[in-house]
């Protein structure tokens, strides 16, 4: 693993603990009723589908699609993350399937999943083409990806204020000075993804801001940024 992506890895690790609390009182807010419905709208038509959750975290994603019945993998490269999903999994008495992997070079087979699911992940990547190629290797004809993600790339972090995620001044510096190392906090999103995504003929739809959707709950710590949403169908 290069510098970067230890770097990257050390941050999230030592957030794990806080960042999946976090996550369990948005599974218990009406957020997590309004990515049902996203997701119920948006994923192939099957009762079951195979979907691969990249950069699950704390397993956000992966508890809401295993609610809804779906087969979830869950990837991250943060073991410290993956040690807080599976123990959520637990406790929630849900199922789904948890490695470490990097999102930019999949161990998996071309065409393996229905769908894939990311929130907050693409802008933390060294190599964001490297990783919409994997992912769309991965996917099966008609599979689609979700992207969820913000702009940051001309954010400081440190100007923000949480309150439910207990997270000091030096990893907020820390977090604005990784973002400041991504190639992909140097374009404007989600144009530049678009682009990148129809060129590797994904057929794509976008909402450049869902905030108002997803983020309904005041109990929940959100940034300052507008969310965007990327559909692409292979």
């Amino acid at each position: 693993m290069d510098k970067l992506n230890q770097r990257i890895k050390n941050y999230w690790d030592e957030r794990s603990e806080d960042f999946s609390r976090a996550r369990r009182l948005e599974l218990e807010s009406d957020n997590a009723a309004a990515w049902e419905k996203i997701f119920k709208k948006n994923l192939p038509a099957a009762k079951k589908l195979k979907i691969l959750d990249v950069g699950t975290g704390a397993g956000f994603f992966a508890a809401i699609l295993s609610k809804l019945g779906h087969k979830v993998v869950g990837i991250d490269m943060s073991t410290k993350m993956l040690g807080e999903a599976e123990k959520n999994f637990r406790n929630l008495n849900l199922s789904a399937e948890f490695k470490s992997m990097n999102a930019q070079a999949l161990d998996f087979d071309d065409e393996t999943f229905d769908a894939i699911v990311t929130r907050n992940l693409t802008w933390t990547l060294p190599d964001v083409k490297a990783a919409y190629r994997e992912w769309f290797r991965v996917l099966k004809i008609g599979g689609v990806l979700m992207n969820f993600d913000s702009d940051f790339g001309e954010k400081n972090f440190a100007d923000d204020v949480y309150t439910e995620v207990k997270i000091t001044n030096d990893m907020l510096i820390e977090c604005t000075a990784i973002k400041n190392s991504m190639q992909i906090s140097n374009h404007r999103r989600p144009a530049w993804d678009v682009g990148f995504l129809e060129g590797l003929n994904f057929s794509v739809m976008f909402d450049e801001d869902i905030s108002s959707v997803v983020q309904v709950d005041s109990c929940c710590d959100y940034d300052s940024l507008p969310l965007f949403a990327i559909c692409a169908v292979k």
